[in-house]
């Protein structure tokens, strides 16, 4: 009997146990359950605060010329400048000639549909993002995008002098800058001519003008980039007429191409 009485006690006490550990058990998952709750709480509140805050848009970080003139060749760029030349528009691309009261900058090949390129006048405000690349001594951005930045803020360049600067290891320092130069001497490009179309003479009216001139003691090679000046603009009929010794000012971009190679967009004869 009291065999039985100590089973039946220890029945009992297993049985309370067991009831003991399940009460425990559920007491735990409901713990569990809580803490579950009260974390799930915690990151409805994280949504709610996100919700609640407004959410800035991705904020472009512009770079400052000497920026831009810093980072390495081939990284992402984002500059703003204004425009003060474009050439034409060709397969949904246009190439820039910006600049801005620090420094200039060549946008090559941008993305841009005709409508944007019609938008687009001496002066007009632009952001482009693409990479910094080099060409043969050119710094350009390449690959690039832009968007109008219609603030009402405007910049038309005037032109440097470098005529002094030309031989120097200063002039690149003024890359890409709207430039003149002043009383230079046209030189022979080739067989008594003062002028080919294209760098060799391969090319015919319509194609880029190549002319030399002088300035103590040194010759340079002057463009006519005819995507920027082209046959019936009066800079491309100027440089026909030239001869072979006159003496003339020019207005253009510091273009570099194995050594200074100016982009003109104006030449007077004196």
């Amino acid at each position: 009997m009291a065999i039985k009485m100590k089973k039946y006690l220890a029945l009992i006490l297993a049985l309370v146990m067991v009831f003991a550990v399940a009460l425990t058990g559920c007491g735990t998952t409901e713990d569990t359950g809580d803490v579950t709750q009260g974390t799930d709480d915690q990151g409805d509140a994280t949504v709610a605060d996100d919700g609640e805050e407004e959410t800035p848009e991705d904020e472009v970080t512009v770079m400052s010329y000497e920026e831009y003139m810093a980072a390495e060749l081939d990284s992402e760029v984002t500059i703003e400048a204004y425009v003060q030349a474009k050439q034409s528009w060709w397969e949904d691309t246009v190439t820039l000639y910006t600049q801005d009261e620090d420094g200039a900058y060549f946008v090559y090949s941008a993305a841009c549909t005709e409508e944007d390129y019609d938008k687009i006048e001496v002066g007009t405000k632009v952001r482009v993002t693409g990479y910094k690349s080099e060409w043969s001594g050119e710094i350009e951005i390449m690959d690039g995008t832009f968007e109008i930045i219609d603030d009402g803020d405007t910049y038309v360049a005037e032109p440097m002098d470098v005529t002094s600067l030309l031989g120097t290891d200063e002039l690149i320092d003024y890359q890409n800058r709207l430039v003149t130069f002043t009383g230079l001497t046209v030189e022979d490009s080739g067989d008594g001519a003062a002028f080919l179309y294209n760098w060799d003479g391969s090319g015919t009216d319509g194609n880029d003008l190549y002319f030399n001139a002088s300035v103590n003691g040194q010759t340079y090679t002057f463009t006519v980039e005819s995507d920027l000046c082209d046959n019936t603009t009066d800079v491309y009929a100027a440089v026909k007429n030239l001869q072979v010794g006159d003496v003339i000012d020019m207005e253009g971009f510091l273009y570099w191409y194995e050594g200074v190679n100016p982009h003109i967009t104006s030449v007077v004869v004196k």
